[in-house]
């Protein structure tokens, strides 16, 4: 696949990692779900980048960045980067494994973070041993095990609608977006490859020394131990909150851009 429009490439200590730099302003950083890439935020980038600098990398693995060949963190790639562009401190905005990434570089690397924006997550070791997200997990492994990429995509596209909802009841254009960047990002990889990531544990103690403002944006059918735990993410912060848009799903930026926008510039104006 080509090059997409207006991406750079850092160099990190373990291949190129790109990313999207647009806009001026206070630094914006939007960190995607797992298996897409900047992309995912192509609703976001033009609202944010009239007032804002926005950065959207994609993540070690995805879209258009290297694959790990050594271990690594999500946030020390993230900080990395940061530093490279000299555009810390910033507010980092992250959806499902982007939301647990921008939590790990707020614990990991406080100097870099003003606030957060996290949604479909909590702390990353939580994400990780959460019910609903290993059967999902468990599931990627049993499809991409037996070699079928059919299989692994349905599967990857299914927690869109959220807890209540089938795939069916949800906008074709979502699911669409989905499948193209995962199919991008699954193309990198091959079945029974190491796992090169580092991941992150004893999040939770630590979440009550967050000294940031911190939001949690949830759709109302994301499953009811997520909303908990994004509830009890919020309420660690100073003057963290809690914002819930009614019907959607995990993927709540795709479905509904207008309204999650208007949230995400809200809350930005307020810092």
């Amino acid at each position: 696949m080509t090059i997409a429009a207006g991406l750079r490439f850092f160099p990190s200590a373990d291949g190129d990692l790109a990313y999207l730099d647009t806009g001026s302003g206070d630094p914006v950083v939007l960190i995607h779900s797992g298996f897409t890439d900047h992309r995912f935020w192509n609703d976001q980038i033009p609202a944010l980048a009239a007032g804002y600098r926005v950065i959207a990398p994609d993540v070690r693995g995805h879209g258009w960045s290297a694959n790990a060949s050594r271990p690594f963190t999500w946030a020390g790639d993230l900080a990395a980067l940061l530093r490279h562009l000299d555009a810390g401190p910033a507010v980092l905005v992250g959806v499902s494994m982007g939301g647990a990434i921008a939590t790990d570089t707020l614990l990991e690397h406080p100097d870099l973070v003003r606030a957060a924006v996290v949604s479909g997550s909590a702390t990353a070791d939580w994400q990780y041993t959460d019910p609903w997200h290993q059967e999902v997990l468990a599931e990627y492994a049993r499809t991409l095990g037996a070699g079928d990429i059919e299989g692994w995509l349905d599967a990857f596209v299914r927690i869109a609608p959220g807890e209540h909802r089938t795939a069916d009841q949800l906008d074709p254009a979502v699911p669409r977006r989905l499948r193209e960047m995962a199919l991008h990002t699954i193309a990198k990889h091959t079945p029974g490859e190491k796992d090169w990531l580092v991941h992150s544990t004893g999040s939770w103690p630590r979440v009550p020394g967050i000294r940031v403002p911190v939001l949690t944006v949830n759709g109302t059918l994301e499953p009811t131990d997520l909303l908990v735990a994004a509830e009890r993410l919020a309420a660690a912060a100073p003057g963290g909150r809690s914002v819930t848009l009614e019907g959607v799903g995990h993927y709540l930026n795709l479905e509904k851009p207008q309204e999650y926008n208007a949230v995400l510039l809200d809350f930005l104006s307020s810092l």
